[in-house]
């Protein structure tokens, strides 16, 4: 819970939907003064209603700040919902946060995965921890409208309004054009997060039926999928290796293994021939797994 008016909303819509069985956090990432009275604010709003709070205080590394802010932050929340045994946590992003992440990651030509935008329900960083985002259906001024009737004054985070960051400029955009439709960009989000969960579950037959292990700790893929799918169970394979590969290098990856050349990913050395599948009758690319060998030095 941040203060502001979108996780004040949610406090105020769970605790309603389920009084006695929520549990709220704050979070201080020690980045701005005002931080601490909007951590008293949240407090002092669950005191008033019952709700058990935890006040968390956490150090964001070095980097790209929201991107080390949100580290920290998940990390933090993580460990305070395993410790008090919580069935999830959720977070206040809305329809309006949807659309806006929409937009951008268009902007940057990302994949479908990416434009998938902000899952409904999704794991923490750990892999552990149930992530939901109820409020997805909901605008940000209906939000505002909760906490207003409340009586609550909500913390404002300057930096929601500083245009060093895309987001706000996307956001600002978007309130200059209103051909551009909030409703519809976050039904297209949902259209494509339906498309990418299709993909997984394709990925995840494509790996069941045509990855095999040898003996010896190799792997052998008969790739005979999209490239989108097949990206997928490249980065299956090489994370059973215990590697670690982006979607875009697995892609490069792959655009090699179909010319048929070699690829070096993740410390995996990949091979690309073709083998006679008996039960199916035909030749398939077989491209082959294993571990990189030692570079020499001279």
């Amino acid at each position: 819970m941040s203060g502001g008016p979108d996780s004040m909303a949610l406090l105020l819509l769970a605790h309603g939907a389920l009084p006695g069985h929520i549990a709220a956090a704050s979070v201080d990432h020690g980045l701005r003064a005002e931080a601490s009275g909007e951590v008293a604010l949240v407090e002092r709003t669950c005191r008033e209603r019952g709700i058990p709070f935890t006040a968390l205080a956490v150090r964001v590394g070095p980097g790209n700040l929201q991107a080390r802010a949100r580290e920290a932050r998940y990390a933090a929340l993580g460990r305070w919902v395993a410790d008090r045994r919580l069935g999830a946590l959720a977070t206040a992003h809305h329809a309006d946060d949807q659309a806006e992440t929409l937009l951008m990651r268009l902007s940057r030509g990302s994949g479908l995965s990416g434009l998938a935008g902000v899952r409904a329900a999704a794991l923490l960083p750990d892999g552990e921890t149930p992530l939901i985002r109820p409020l997805l259906g909901w605008r940000k001024s209906e939000l505002e409208a909760i906490v207003a009737r409340a009586g609550i004054r909500p913390a404002r985070d300057p930096s929601n309004a500083d245009p060093v960051f895309d987001r706000v400029r996307v956001r600002e955009h978007l309130s200059q054009h209103d051909w551009l439709s909030v409703e519809s960009l976050a039904t297209s989000a949902q259209h494509l997060a339906e498309a990418w969960r299709a993909i997984e579950w394709y990925a995840e037959l494509d790996r069941e039926e045509m990855v095999h292990a040898d003996d010896d700790g190799a792997f052998v893929y008969y790739a005979n999928v999209p490239r989108i799918v097949a990206i997928e169970t490249i980065r299956h394979i090489v994370a059973e290796m215990g590697g670690a590969v982006s979607r875009s290098e697995a892609g490069r990856a792959f655009d090699r293994l179909w010319r048929g050349e070699n690829a070096s990913l993740g410390g995996v050395l990949i091979v690309p021939g073709f083998e006679a599948i008996e039960r199916a009758g035909v030749e398939m690319r077989a491209w082959r797994f294993a571990t990189e060998p030692p570079r020499t030095s001279h």
